[in-house]
């Protein structure tokens, strides 16, 4: 809850009594009630950025006709990782508040991983420079397991002072759900610090079911965002959990959970995107576009905007937020109808910040110099990319379409006579590598990559989950060679290089995540990277080449992944040898 004085308070008492005018009156609008499920013809009257009441006998310094659009209380989306936006937080804000997001409750685990509360500290600087309320949450894991080699290590006692900010609603997503299961003594010490100071915990628990799931649960987990069925949805709902409908650049799982939301049930769900990039921001929205899908699939509008919006801020118990109402922040939404959910005007905290899209602050933009150079390699030639295989019969990571989950698959691949890997051009199987790129380690994982399509050259990036480590694919030892070296001169981010040359790239200064480039340049490079994926390298047109091969690293999500050490099968929590005998 935001401080709020004497003063405030009796201009807020006296406005609702009309004995002094309000700064702002927005009149002629439809609101959409969160509380009663209703909407109504009103005049909204606006105070010191808060509601002070309804009624169209209210006179503010500033009158704003609506012209019969719908005033909804601001959006906020449940969980997002801003760096997977690949753009610092004022330019993402500068994308999301146009189209009615007012606050997102955001988890810096992507930056966290590589520079530690230095990381948290910047995106917490570069917060304040923007209009967009940003909660961010304390990340649970970093690294997400002890078997990862990430750019830091935050344990219970580091997040000991950064939780006791009121600010911080709490936990983020506790990826590592064997160590809460199988009672891991620092996982236990995270979750007793947020429990005991009242915090919220975000949990991620994909294919967890039964016993485990109840233990999960009473752990204090409150919430999930990695629910792909109905039945792991219902599964978590029956557990008192909030479940979070995620949409977003990689994982579409809303469209395969609207079939459950009931008007029961529809109070514990929550709209999330989790990771969305610039190019689906500005071509498809943010939670707008997740309000459109759901009332095209017949859900009730404003029960739809209820899920983005007032469920969220009870949920992370922003009492001061999420509907429309006196002594609320003046959050506003001015869509032109409620199929469409176009907004017409944006207002935060009272004041108009966006307008038909645009957003109207200046964007001023937080130093990067302490979370800048983060390719931290050590020196490698192309003979540690060899593989030394023992059998023809191989593990392969099983990339599935619209998602980040894998199968483990065994393949027959080819050999030279030293073991190592040949590609085929006929068979979808490449190589994939990750190498360290925090603290010169030298640690190579060496593996393969199926369904991934790419034909030619190699694919570099410096943006691999959790850990962000350099992640690369390629059809040889010389062009992943070639890829990884250029990834590393131009301090990370993505680069596609053919016959050894670098026909595509993208920088990311921000710890090898994120660049400083506005959003439109970032799309407009992510969109020639994509299309010169598939048009030079054959990657397939099924599969996202970027986001998609940033997962393959993410040892919590099942099947088989990759990490320095090697390949890591989930369902067993181990690491296993690429051959398959």
């Amino acid at each position: 809850m935001e401080y709020m004085n004497k003063q405030t308070l009796s201009h807020l008492i006296d406005s609702a009594m009309h004995r002094i005018s309000a700064d702002l009156v927005i009149f002629n609008c439809n609101i959409v009630d969160v509380y009663t499920g209703t909407i109504r013809k009103d005049s909204i009257a606006v105070k010191d950025g808060l509601i002070v009441g309804f009624g169209d006998d209210y006179q503010g310094e500033e009158m704003i006709d609506a012209e019969g659009a719908y005033a909804a209380p601001g959006l906020i989306d449940a969980h997002i990782h801003i760096e997977s936006s690949y753009t610092s937080p004022e330019e993402f804000a500068r994308m999301v508040v146009p189209r009615g997001t007012t606050t997102v409750i955001a988890d810096p685990h992507e930056i966290v991983n590589v520079y530690g509360l230095e990381g948290f500290n910047y995106m917490v600087r570069a917060a304040k420079q923007t209009t967009l309320s940003i909660h961010y949450m304390l990340p649970s894991c970093v690294p997400a397991t002890r078997l990862e080699d990430s750019g830091a290590v935050v344990d219970a006692f580091d997040l000991q002072w950064p939780m006791a900010d009121y600010r911080v609603p709490g936990l983020g997503e506790f990826m590592n759900y064997p160590g809460i299961i199988n009672k891991d003594e620092e996982a236990l010490n995270k979750i007793l610090l947020a429990q005991n100071m009242s915090k919220i915990i975000d949990g991620h628990a994909p294919f967890v079911r039964g016993a485990e799931l109840n233990a999960y649960a009473a752990a204090g987990i409150k919430t999930d965002h990695e629910c792909t069925t109905v039945k792991e949805m219902n599964d978590r709902l029956e557990r008192g959990m909030y479940v979070q409908l995620r949409d977003g650049s990689a994982c579409h799982d809303l469209k395969n959970l609207i079939p459950a939301i009931t008007p029961y049930n529809y109070r514990r769900c929550l709209l999330c995107s989790d990771d969305r990039q610039p190019r689906t921001i500005l071509e498809q929205g943010h939670i707008d576009n997740h309000l459109r899908m759901l009332t095209a699939a017949g859900i009730d509008p404003v029960m739809s905007v209820c899920m983005g919006s007032l469920n969220v801020a009870e949920c992370y118990r922003l009492d001061n937020r999420g509907a429309l109402a006196p002594g609320k922040r003046a959050d506003i939404v001015l869509f032109n109808n409620l199929q469409e959910f176009r907004a017409r005007m944006v207002f935060i905290k009272g004041k108009k910040v966006a307008e038909d899209g645009r957003y109207l602050p200046p964007v001023e933009k937080t130093p990067i110099s302490s979370v800048r150079g983060s390719m931290n390699v050590k020196p490698f030639t192309i003979d540690n990319l060899k593989m030394h295989l023992l059998s023809d019969r191989v593990r392969a990571i099983g990339i599935i379409k619209d998602g980040i989950m894998t199968r483990s698959e065994v393949i027959t691949v080819k050999r030279d006579e030293e073991g190592d890997f040949i590609f085929d051009p006929y068979e979808p199987v490449a190589k994939i590598a990750v190498l360290e790129r925090h603290h010169s380690t030298g640690k190579i994982g060496l593996g393969f990559l199926k369904n991934y399509g790419i034909q030619k050259g190699a694919i570099a990036l410096s943006v691999a989950h959790d850990s962000h480590n350099i992640i690369c694919v390629g059809v040889s030892n010389e062009e992943m060679y070639a890829a990884i070296q250029a990834l590393i001169d131009q301090e990370g981010g993505f680069v596609l290089v053919e016959n050894g040359q670098v026909i595509a790239s993208l920088p990311l200064p921000i710890a090898g995540l994120m660049s400083d480039l506005t959003g439109e340049e970032v799309s407009q490079r992510l969109k020639h990277l994509h299309d010169t994926a598939y048009e030079r390298l054959g990657v397939s047109r099924e599969t996202e080449p970027v986001m998609t091969l940033c997962f393959m690293s993410l040892i919590v999500i099942p099947e088989l992944k990759i990490s320095t050490r090697g390949l890591f099968d989930v369902s067993q929590f181990n690491f296993v040898s690429p051959e398959a005998f």
